[in-house]
């Protein structure tokens, strides 16, 4: 199946800031065998602002199932979540 393909991934996270958020998203991740490559986060204002590059060689599943429950779990603790494949994420960041 192609969309079961993960390779590398964008997860940025941004909400007002509680105890937690980055326990809830790692905690997903590592259940799902996630890796994170590396992880960037700041509380600005009492505004919590992360992004996260991930990937999987064993993906337990779809990209798709992944990003909606990441959302799932941003609409829980009041933050947006969201999921990009890393290629789309730079085109979109492109100069």
């Amino acid at each position: 199946m192609a969309d079961k393909q993960m390779k590398r991934s964008i997860i940025t996270v941004l909400g007002k800031d509680s105890v937690g958020i980055i326990a809830k998203v790692c905690t997903y991740l590592a259940s799902n065998n996630i890796n994170i490559l590396d992880i960037n986060q700041t509380i600005t204002a009492g505004y919590f602002n992360m992004m996260m590059v991930v990937e999987s060689e064993e993906v337990i599943k779809t990209f798709s199932d992944m990003s909606a429950e990441l959302e799932q779990i941003g609409e829980e603790i009041g933050c947006r979540i969201q999921a990009q494949h890393e290629d789309i994420f730079e085109m979109m960041h492109r100069i």
